[in-house]
């Protein structure tokens, strides 16, 4: 466990802190954490980074749990698992999940830690971590989709101090640097994670001059025992006590035949603590798709959808934990043995949401979401240049796709957008301007979204027409299981993806795929899923739904499963509408179903090859 060496000798006192200063200090806090993006923004070179933001702030009180921040880290286990001493001026690297606690979950996280000394003592930590576009290992991006082993995967940095007492360990990082395929865009983006957790120190300082560090770490204290009265009024009110409630979704497959991979959530509530427990969950993946999530992790994301539900006004932070426990089975999906693979972890994470949606929904169906872009999926291409002025040039992307967004009890699901709400896109012009590519379409497909009373977002579209020969990665999900529908929504449709090669040939790809070999004029059709739907869709306004067909979001076919009849022109016939309302009335059930996610999964394995053109997985096995 890491020892602090602190030179004052005097502890910091708790003192009384009046509401006033608890908001400023806390939006002091805020401002230095979107300040923390906006230092790396700058400074990456990494398109995933610097155009799509794929980065995650943290800043923690002196034990290093969260008081504000974007989640997907653990300082407190990093720090549990760092042997040695830490000084003022020291900076901590590390991307090994094994190594830290699964404070992070795969290698090509680098994530930076730092400690806060003010006047002597610990008063906080910043931390950040990054998603590095390549860190080495046997395919372009360090994401092979038929990984076994973490070994293939790319460097894997142990917990080390990459700056000591504010020096750098250039030796160190040139070995690091030397095991990947753009060392610039490494350096550039880890330069960029020190730069933000330095801004925040240096905010927290300016916080401690200005207000006294006793009364900082004071106001800490509140924040996160504010988080901890509310999350105690929460659960009693959602959760009625001894009652067990259980909700279980699928990932696809693995990348290496096998799949659907079950993924079962249970929670109990007793007295003023929850359980929530994993057990049943499929065993660890044979393929790259484990998550490997540690409990501290699984009580953040539970804290995330709970709060922010219920009163998005408040910055959410640890002080909750206490209250609930949390069980995860060894050699599970949630927590493989070493050295299984972890690159495509990224659609456990976000199948996380859909399983905490479908969980605290039973007690409120009012309340619940559908299913819908549960993931973040990825699209790698790179290559040497042909092209005379630039011949033998080594171009690489990494990019994040985007899908639908459920329906929900306020309204319709966004069209095409990310999971994570501080993603953005990589504009088509710096694709065009910086790769060897055309973008012939990038929209959203019509009908993707589940029909309900308030549909769910569309899927997209997205077409590249390469210019260059090279190879492409693509790692999804959702092409096999339906994002499903609630309170009587549709499910949203499956994703697909193929190229249309040159020659005129069609080419149907797998979900999860690399050293994929493209040529000149070939085009890939990259397709997200959509999101489910919410309610009943025959009572969804027939005007909105006809808006909806002129806009393109619905055809007219698609109308029908609102039951409304229009035409191509989005023009509605108000008779035949109801005439066809009243038909699907009269032969639907009186009670609609809670959840709708398509056929059994058996019927979907049985059409899978019919439907998708692929083969369907094998069932998981323990390893």
């Amino acid at each position: 466990m890491a020892r602090l060496i602190e030179t004052a000798t005097e502890p910091l006192r708790k003192v009384d802190v009046d509401l006033v200063t608890v908001d400023l200090v806390e939006n002091a806090l805020r401002n230095a954490r979107y300040e923390m993006d906006e230092v790396l923004f700058r400074t990456a070179l990494s398109p995933g980074i610097r155009e799509q933001h794929d980065e995650f702030p943290l800043i923690g009180d002196p034990e290093g749990k969260m008081v504000v921040g974007q989640f997907g880290l653990s300082i407190p286990d990093f720090l549990e698992n760092f042997s040695g001493t830490i000084e003022e001026g020291d900076v901590l690297l590390t991307s090994d999940p094994y190594s830290c606690g699964a404070a992070i979950s795969h290698a090509n996280d680098w994530l930076v830690v730092m400690p806060i000394f003010f006047e002597g003592r610990i008063v906080g930590w910043s931390s950040m971590f990054g998603h590095m576009s390549d860190v080495g290992g046997k395919t372009p991006a360090s994401m092979p989709t038929d990984a076994r082993t973490i070994y293939e995967e790319g460097v894997v940095i142990p917990p080390i101090k990459i700056y000591k007492q504010g020096v750098l360990a250039d030796d160190a990082l040139a070995i690091i640097l030397n095991q990947v395929r753009k060392p610039d865009w490494n350096r550039a983006d880890l330069n960029g994670l020190v730069a933000a957790c330095r801004t925040a120190g240096r905010r927290i300082q300016e916080l401690c001059a200005r207000f006294g560090a006793d009364t900082y770490t004071s106001t800490l204290e509140a924040l996160l025992d504010r988080n901890y009265r509310a999350m105690k009024a929460l659960l009693q009110m959602v959760f009625k006590d001894g009652e067990t409630l259980s909700f279980t979704d699928y990932i696809c497959d693995d990348g290496v035949g096998y799949g659907p991979y079950e993924l079962k959530m249970s929670l109990t509530r007793t007295g003023d603590k929850v359980l929530i427990d994993l057990t049943g969950s499929s065993p660890q993946a044979q393929g790259p798709i484990n998550y490997f999530i540690n409990e501290n992790l699984m009580r953040m994301f539970f804290g995330i959808y709970m709060i922010t539900v219920a009163d998005p006004q408040i910055l959410w932070n640890d002080g909750f934990y206490p209250l609930v426990d949390v069980k995860i089975p060894e050699e599970s999906f949630w927590k493989p043995k070493h050295p299984a693979a972890l690159n495509g972890r990224n659609h456990g994470i976000g199948r996380v949401f859909d399983l905490f949606g479908g969980l605290l929904g039973q007690t409120n169906p009012d309340l619940l979401n559908a299913a819908g872009f549960s993931s973040s999926p990825h699209f790698m291409y790179s290559g040497n240049y042909t092209d005379p002025e630039r011949k033998g040039e080594w171009f690489q992307l990494y990019s994040i796709g985007f899908g639908g967004i459920p329906g929900r009890p306020i309204g319709d699901g966004p069209d095409g957008h990310s999971l994570w709400p501080s993603f953005v896109n990589i504009p088509c012009e710096y694709l065009e301007s910086y790769y060897p590519m055309r973008i012939e379409r990038w929209e959203t497909i019509t009908d993707t979204g589940g029909a309900g009373l308030h549909r769910g977002g569309n899927g997209v579209e997205v077409a590249y027409r390469f210019l260059e020969p090279g190879t492409i990665a693509i790692h999804d999900d959702r092409w096999l299981t339906y994002p499903w529908g609630v309170n009587g929504g549709a499910p949203g449709a499956r994703g697909r993806k193929w190229i249309d090669r040159a020659d005129g040939s069609t080419e149907i790809l797998p979900s999860k795929v690399h050293d994929v070999h493209v040529y000149p004029d070939d085009v890939l059709h990259f397709v997200t899923w959509g999101g489910g739907g919410w309610g009943d869709p025959l009572e969804r306004d027939p005007e909105l739904v006809a808006l909806e067909v002129r806009r393109g979001l619905v055809s007219a076919d698609g109308a029908r499963e609102y039951g409304v009849v229009c035409d191509h022109a989005g023009t509605v016939d108000a008779a035949a509408t109801e005439e066809l309302r009243s038909a699907m009335r009269a032969y639907r059930p009186d009670v609609l179903p809670t959840f709708d996610a398509g056929p059994p999964l058996e019927t979907i394995l049985e059409r899978c090859e019919a439907e998708t053109g692929l083969p369907a997985p094998k069932p998981p096995v323990a390893l």
